[in-house]
């Protein structure tokens, strides 16, 4: 590989010092004998033939003496020559260059060229940038004659001077393969007579343009030096290839000036060049100086700050940044009642840190450890809001219906007003997504006028979440329970743990087990981060955790807990919520104004009915957003206002229904029964059909549990045993395949409390009778036929009253769970308890 080198010098200088490298690369070749071929010219418009006259005139100055005659060096020029392709960029004539070449594989060629008698070489631009696997095809058709002067080796490289002559041109190829050999055409120079009134303004133009260069760039004023060394500004040829040079253009513009044989041409495209390296070099300064005046006034407040700080220092009115720190510590210190203990250890950090290096990663460790235990709210606490009217009233405004949750909640701080104080306490909320768990939580801390912090520990698989990070780690941090006192800076926040049901554990620790430290009323008072590595006493915190399910909480960490339950809203509650909070509140977000949307009670109650079946409210808050940003696009489409939005048109804003009318089912065989899901409560129309009387069987679909198919177990065996007591003819269990389906089926389903639907509907289908009554069950059935208590009776009440099943049979034991329900939920239903399957029996016909 061929590289030039710079700065341009002179061969005589080139003989004394090494060259440097830059980023232009040559290929050589081996050269070959020289044998005539013919010239011909490039075209008749841009570049002139070389005739006998134009040859004598333009010949250059420089001549070679052989004997005692003068000849010109064109007439010396070989048609002949080898080729050395150059990558970056092309070699213009009377350039004088340093090139370095790789010994390997060049090394034979340079020393057959400078072994030669005439030592010229071909330079010649190469299309593509591998120039070692360049072929014919690859190169340009016009290069530069140069003479070899010099070639000095450097360890694996050769350093060469080439000094450019003229231009040729390839006419053909005599050998495409490495080492090239070409036969040429050359273009002599034209002297600077030729035109001269024709070419007199862009000389003077480039003269101008290469002036107000030279400030720009210090490497200029070198470059032009060596070339006025050499020739005068009047010669418009030599002046023209100097010029292209100098610019930073692209290999592809600099040959266009190379293959510009015609004077008047090469100028124009050499003036255009020059003129973007003009506004290049401009810009390329403008930065600088934006660069050197900002770094310059950085320094020099830098050093205006250094002085005063030394002003200060001496005249006793400045401190260093170590002193400073400790000061703000102890002035932390002296707001806060901080326990011995832990006032023992920030005394001995902060002697430490007053022997450490500023700059040292220990001083950093230790400035952090001190800005956490000064920051913690030791002895603040906020005062406690114990009046129970003003909690209603919090309680009342900021949630609808939820009666029995308010009044546990009022009973609690009850106890707290008496007490003096409502520490020790750690409450769960359970229930289904979107009934208001968090939301309540807010309401307490607001009526109890505490702070209020939430974080979720659903999916925290890291004990360090819990307890923090040991200091040895880098990036250490205390857990979630340090951070929440720093951000409140009160020692008795309402702090709220979201979704702990959702908890994980991994290799890292189990998180679970941590907070049996953090929620036990007993271990809490000195709970150890070990970030802190001291005591902190979180007894004063009312925490509560919210959940959707208890079966997935570890059983040490449910028996914490006071559990509160929140089963769910009725339609009538929705409604309500969404009249007095949800609307106003999309409408705000919107950016809508109540005049401008209307949406009645009638059309609020069809979006309850068909889109928001849930227990909870989400889902109802997001279809009235669909409303809301379709009314906003119809106002700025010119819909007339107030845009009303009413039972018929609802399917324009909402699309078709999600859910359709629930009608209970009747037939042979289908019972209705009452289910809980973590949704809320649901109806299930179990069915069962006989397949054939050939063989005796019993088949279950519908993604049963196993606490499920037991239950259809003992629902069939109680069936087949009691038959005779029952009315049922006994050969048709003997001969009967029965099949038992708990619709839907994609819908996972476990429980124990369809047992006795299970077993109406097989009794139903024994009998060959259908169940006329309107009516709903739920209840466990043991193999002698009692029925057992069941959960979840609000959720599964709230279900049949949705789709208006008034009569419902439920367990004797649950008695005092439906008695224990707000009344508006009672009311008109009908409620039949039993203790005995046959009590159903006499219900059902």
């Amino acid at each position: 590989m061929t590289k030039e080198l710079e700065p341009t010098t002179t061969p005589d200088e080139h003989s004394e010092e090494p060259s440097q490298e830059n980023n232009t690369t040559l290929t050589p070749s081996t050269p070959t004998d020289s044998s005539p071929a013919t010239s011909t010219p490039l075209n008749e418009e841009t570049k002139p033939p070389a005739t006998a006259e134009t040859t004598a005139e333009t010949t250059a100055d420089v001549n070679i003496q052989s004997g005692t005659d003068l000849i010109s060096y064109k007439e010396a020029l070989p048609n002949l020559i080898h080729i050395l392709p150059l990558s970056n960029r092309p070699f213009f004539p009377h350039q004088v260059i340093p090139l370095v070449v790789e010994t390997n594989p060049w090394a034979d060629t340079v020393k057959t060229i400078v072994n030669s008698s005439h030592k010229l070489v071909g330079l010649v631009l190469c299309k593509k940038d591998q120039v070692n696997e360049a072929g014919p095809a690859d190169f340009y058709q016009i290069g530069t004659v140069c003479r070899l002067h010099r070639v000095a080796q450097a360890e694996d490289k050769l350093q060469i001077v080439v000094e450019g002559l003229q231009r040729f041109e390839i006419q053909e190829w005599v050998s495409s393969e490495r080492p090239f050999i070409v036969s040429v055409n050359y273009y002599p120079e034209p002297r600077r007579d030729n035109h001269q009134e024709d070419i007199k303004p862009y000389v003077l133009a480039v003269i101008n343009t290469i002036k107000e260069l030279l400030p720009l760039n210090p490497l200029y004023n070198e470059e032009l030096r060596l070339f006025l060394e050499r020739f005068g500004v009047e010669e418009p040829s030599p002046l023209s290839d100097f010029a292209a040079s100098l610019t930073t253009s692209t290999k592809e513009e600099l040959q266009e000036v190379l293959e510009s044989i015609h004077l008047l041409k090469r100028l124009e495209k050499v003036l255009l060049l020059l003129n973007k390296e003009l506004q290049l070099a401009k810009a390329q300064v403008e930065i600088r100086k934006q660069v050197e005046d900002k770094m310059q006034n950085q320094q020099r407040e830098f050093f205006l700050r250094e002085q005063l700080k030394a002003i200060q220092k001496e005249l006793g009115l400045e401190k260093d940044d170590r002193t400073t720190e400790i000061e703000k510590y102890r002035k932390r210190l002296s707001e806060l009642k901080v326990p011995e203990p832990v006032q023992k250890r920030i005394d001995d950090e902060i002697e430490k840190m007053s022997v450490l290096e500023i700059g040292s990663a220990e001083y950093s460790v230790t400035r952090n450890y001190l800005d956490w235990l000064t920051l913690m709210p030791w002895g603040k606490y906020s005062e406690d809001k114990l009046e129970l009217p003003p909690a209603r009233a919090v309680l009342d405004n900021d949630h609808e219906g939820l009666e029995d949750v308010k009044d546990r909640i009022m009973e609690f701080l009850a106890v707290g007003k008496l007490k003096g104080s409502i520490n020790g306490t750690i409450l769960l909320l359970v229930g289904p997504p979107g009934v208001g768990k968090t939301s309540i939580g807010h309401s307490i801390a607001t009526a109890v006028g505490r702070s209020f912090f939430r974080f979720s520990v659903g999916g925290i698989h890291d004990e360090a979440e819990i307890k923090g990070h040991r200091r040895t780690y880098i990036g250490a941090m205390p857990g979630k329970f340090i951070q929440a006192m720093k951000e409140v800076e009160h020692a008795n926040p309402v702090i709220m743990l979201d979704e702990i049901d959702k908890i994980s554990t991994s290799y890292r620790g189990d998180p679970a087990s941590a907070l049996l430290e953090v929620l036990d009323p007993e271990q809490n008072f000195d709970f150890l981060d070990h970030y802190l590595d001291v005591r902190f006493d979180l007894s004063k915190v009312l925490f509560i955790c919210t959940a959707n399910q208890l079966d997935t909480i570890p059983a040490p960490l449910l028996d914490r807990m006071e559990m509160i339950k929140l089963s769910g809203y009725l339609a009538s509650e929705k409604l309500q919520i969404a009249k007095k909070h949800l609307v106003k509140r999309q409408l705000d977000k919107s950016g809508l104004q109540p005049e401008q949307l209307s949406i009645p009670d009638d059309t609020l109650a069809k979006i309850i009915e068909d889109y928001a079946r849930e227990a909870g409210v989400r889902s109802l808050e997001k279809r009235l957003a669909a409303i809301t940003r379709k009314a906003a696009r119809k106002l700025l489409e010119g819909a007339t206002l107030p845009i009303n939005v009413t039972p018929d048109n609802l399917t324009d804003y909402l699309g078709k229904p999600l859910f359709e009318n629930e009608q209970a089912i009747k037939g042979v065989g289908v019972v209705t029964g009452l289910a809980w899901t973590p949704m809320g409560g649901a109806t299930l129309s179990i069915e069962a059909i006989c397949i054939h009387k050939h063989t005796r069987g019993f088949k279950l679909t519908g993604q049963l549990g196993d606490v499920m198919k037991e239950s259809a177990e003992i629902a069939y065996a109680y069936i087949f045993s009691q038959h005779e007591h029952l009315g049922i003819d006994k050969s048709f269990f003997e001969n009967a395949f029965i099949h038992l389906h708990v619709p839907a089926g994609a819908t996972p389903k476990d429980g124990p409390s369809a047992g006795i639907t299970m077993a109406s509907a097989l009794l139903s289908l024994g009998k060959g009778q259908v169940v006329e009554k309107t009516l709903a069950m739920t209840g466990e059935l043991t193999l002698t036929g009692q029925i057992l208590p069941v959960g979840g009776i609000r959720e599964k009440v709230i279900a049949a009253r949705r789709v208006k099943i008034y009569d419902l049979i439920l367990p004797e034991a649950n008695k005092r769970d439906f008695d224990e329900l707000p009344e508006y939920v009672r009311e008109g239903l009908t409620v039949q308890f039993v203790k005995e399957y046959f009590d159903v029996v006499k219900i059902l016909w």
